[in-house]
């Protein structure tokens, strides 16, 4: 009798891990038909094909607004600074006018033109630009004191302004989803929280890179927009310089950073200058 009530204590515990198997693989193939079942969605830049979250623009801009008051907050609000607020925008929309010219020349659009908008935040104390999804770009003080060429602002903005045309958020937003999913099945598998937070982590790590990608596909952009633009792109070099001497590189290797390392991001510029200009750069640019 007590070796069958055994038996029948394994078969239960058998049974609790055959469902906890099921409602995994359940979550799991629900997260990766939700990433890869759907068709992708045609970026109108760039005429490129991307799994994205939201396919609608409109959708992408009003994320961008909401979100916008939150990060303005954490950076001490719009610069009090006038002048430096309106050099800001002067050289942004200079960049976007150059664009539109180029996209028209390819027959593509910007969907996003009009919600475009350039702000400098007061934090003095950190370094840093960021762009929203949909076309609000945001750049410190702390950053904006520290670049030493209208060329290199130009460089800050251009990049950003590539995430936004690129639709890296939104593609990342894609990304979490179908890597929270699966982390979700993990957890579910593993029966306990911290199963749940090692997916999570794997996640993460895998999200990382995902991100470093993205940094380097912005800075070609930012080569791009400051030369259509009037801009030396070599003013990205310099850039990576000044980010490097305010901490850009965070002394971590570059595989636990969201941003490549500065000094690996100057040679993959000077590669994309050098693929993009083979007979040199156009005379007359401004540094």
């Amino acid at each position: 009798m007590f070796r069958s009530g055994r038996q029948a204590s394994g078969g239960g515990v058998s049974s609790a891990f055959k469902m906890r198997l099921i409602l995994a693989l359940v979550l799991a193939l629900f997260a990766v038909i939700s990433y890869y079942g759907k068709p992708g969605d045609v970026n109108e830049v760039t005429g490129e094909t991307q799994r994205v979250a939201l396919t609608e623009e409109a959708d992408e801009v009003q994320l961008g607004l909401q979100a916008a008051q939150e990060m303005v907050g954490m950076h001490g609000g719009p610069s009090r600074d006038f002048a430096a607020q309106q050099r800001v925008e002067r050289v942004g929309e200079s960049l976007l006018d150059a664009l539109d010219k180029d996209l028209a020349a390819h027959q593509h659009h910007n969907p996003y033109r009009e919600a475009f908008q350039f702000t400098l935040l007061s934090d003095q104390d950190t370094v840093n630009a960021f762009a929203l999804p949909g076309g609000l770009v945001f750049i410190t003080e702390g950053l904006f004191a520290a670049l030493e060429t209208e060329g290199q602002l130009a460089g800050v903005l251009g990049h950003e302004i590539g995430h936004v045309l690129s639709r890296h958020g939104n593609q990342q937003m894609a990304k979490q989803g179908l890597l929270q999913g699966l982390a979700g099945a993990v957890g579910v598998l593993g029966g306990d929280a911290q199963s749940a937070r090692m997916a999570q982590m794997v996640g993460a790590v895998i999200g990382m890179k995902y991100g470093r990608d993205h940094e380097l596909e912005s800075d070609k952009w930012g080569i791009k927009l400051t030369t259509l633009a009037g801009y030396d792109p070599r003013a990205m070099v310099g850039l990576m310089k000044v980010l490097e001497s305010a901490g850009g590189g965070g002394g971590q290797p570059e595989f636990f950073s969201t941003h490549p390392n500065p000094e690996n991001r100057i040679e993959k510029i000077q590669e994309e200058i050098a693929k993009e200009f083979p007979q040199g750069l156009p005379p007359g640019l401004k540094p």
